[in-house]
């Protein structure tokens, strides 16, 4: 077995064995296939794919490559494929941990124009992290939750792998992208999984066809793991909520948890929270969307939100969004907004700060935007449309105005676009 003979295989659209998988992720993993011929396969199954047993395998194997975690006890975990003003982990969290679900949740920075949930909670000064294992589990044993970066020794093969599909244009890849997550999932320890799967101009799935497959894909990873999985589509055609920009969303997450903030931001984390309690307690959708509602009108799950951050080192009093400059972006037309480019928007957040541009940046916590109009929403010529916050000496208005449409008709707008089981 050569990794010539793979990589033609693969090229002319043929099956890989589980064998030949294990030897090219393990041989690279080991240093001992180059650069150049890993690139040369992965963009051959960018371009030809894989069957369901081949991503399965595929994704097995990279969860094998480095430690693996396993609880003791039931465990559910959630993950977004990212999104602009995805805030929904910091509400889903403390709403699931209320009903006595486990959750051990491992995260990762920002990655392009999409928020990381790590840099949100950083953004509270004193948040820890960068927890070692016994106290992540012994904290979800004490209080049903926990939340660290992605630890260096979890799925080996992906975080190589990964950096090379990001130099090779091969990112965008269904097989590549359902293996990486599932591959970090299964070797976080998840038993259970929700996946929220992003579609539209502010994700990576920009339509609803490419989301789908990707769902399905990782869904049945997820059985053939025997992970108990569901993915649910979710619209990414505006920004989550209101605010864009770490502490900004921090905030709003609070205030969602405090019975106020934007109603689509609740919509989503009550339907992701459901779907986690139901597969967690066995229960059915109706039954987990009863509690999930009463633990955010009576307010546990805001206490368990505090308690969670104190846990982890957070003070809260000390969070702040008030930076040097504040810019605001008024209508030029008349009329009902029926667009807006939410990639651009994320884009243009991150120039005011939010994120980075290059792995050396630092990040302006305190960065963000605030939207004061959204789809459908009426302006009048002047109304505000959106207010920055940066450090930065930096006028983006214009750009912002290029992001929109603005008609004089409403569009049609759904929160939820589907649900795979």
């Amino acid at each position: 077995m050569t990794m010539y003979d793979i990589i033609e295989k693969k090229k002319n659209r043929l099956i890989l064995t589980k064998e030949e998988i294990s030897f090219f992720v393990n041989k690279y993993v080991n240093n001992e296939i180059p650069d150049y011929q890993m690139s040369s396969l992965l963009m051959a199954i960018a371009l030809n794919g894989m069957n369901a047993k081949e991503v399965t395998d595929l994704t097995l194997v990279m969860a094998d490559s480095g430690e693996k975690i396993k609880f003791d006890f039931n465990v559910v975990d959630k993950h977004s494929t990212g999104g602009v003003g995805d805030k929904t982990t910091l509400i889903i969290l403390p709403i699931v941990a209320s009903l006595n679900c486990k959750i051990a949740k491992m995260s990762g920075k920002g990655l392009g124009f999409t928020g990381g949930t790590i840099d949100k909670l950083k953004s509270i000064p004193g948040f820890n992290t960068e927890l070692d294992l016994k106290k992540f589990i012994d904290q979800i044993k004490d209080i049903n939750v926990s939340l660290i970066s992605q630890t260096k020794n979890i799925a080996i093969a992906d975080k190589k792998i990964y950096a090379l599909r990001d130099v090779t244009a091969t990112v965008d890849s269904i097989p590549l992208i359902a293996s990486s997550i599932m591959s970090k999932k299964i070797a976080s320890g998840a038993s259970n999984l929700v996946l929220d799967i992003k579609v539209g101009s502010g994700a990576f799935m920009k339509d609803i066809v490419s989301a789908t497959e990707l769902g399905q894909t990782m869904v049945n990873i997820g059985k053939n793991a025997s992970i108990n999985t569901v993915a649910v589509l979710t619209d990414m055609s505006q920004p989550l909520g209101n605010n864009i920009g770490n502490a900004l969303e921090v905030i709003e997450a609070i205030d969602v948890l405090n019975g106020k903030g934007p109603a689509d931001l609740r919509e989503i984390s009550i339907e992701l929270a459901t779907y986690m309690v139901s597969l967690y307690h066995k229960i059915t959708y109706d039954m987990a969307k009863t509690k999930v509602i009463e633990v955010l009108e009576n307010k546990q799950a805001l206490n368990k939100f505090y308690q969670f951050v104190q846990y982890q080192g957070g003070n809260l009093s000390l969070l702040k969004a008030n930076p040097k400059y504040k810019y605001q972006v008024y209508s030029n037309k008349e009329g009902y907004i029926t667009k807006i480019n939410t990639e651009e928007v994320g884009k243009i957040a991150l120039l005011l700060g939010t994120g980075r541009l290059t792995k050396d940046d630092s990040i302006d916590y305190e960065a963000g935007i605030v939207l004061n109009k959204k789809i459908n929403d009426f302006v009048k010529v002047n109304d505000l449309l959106a207010t920055f916050y940066t450090n930065k000496e930096i006028d983006l208005c214009d750009k912002y105005l290029n992001s929109i449409e603005i008609s004089n008709q409403k569009t049609n707008s759904n929160l939820i676009l589907g649900v795979i089981k």
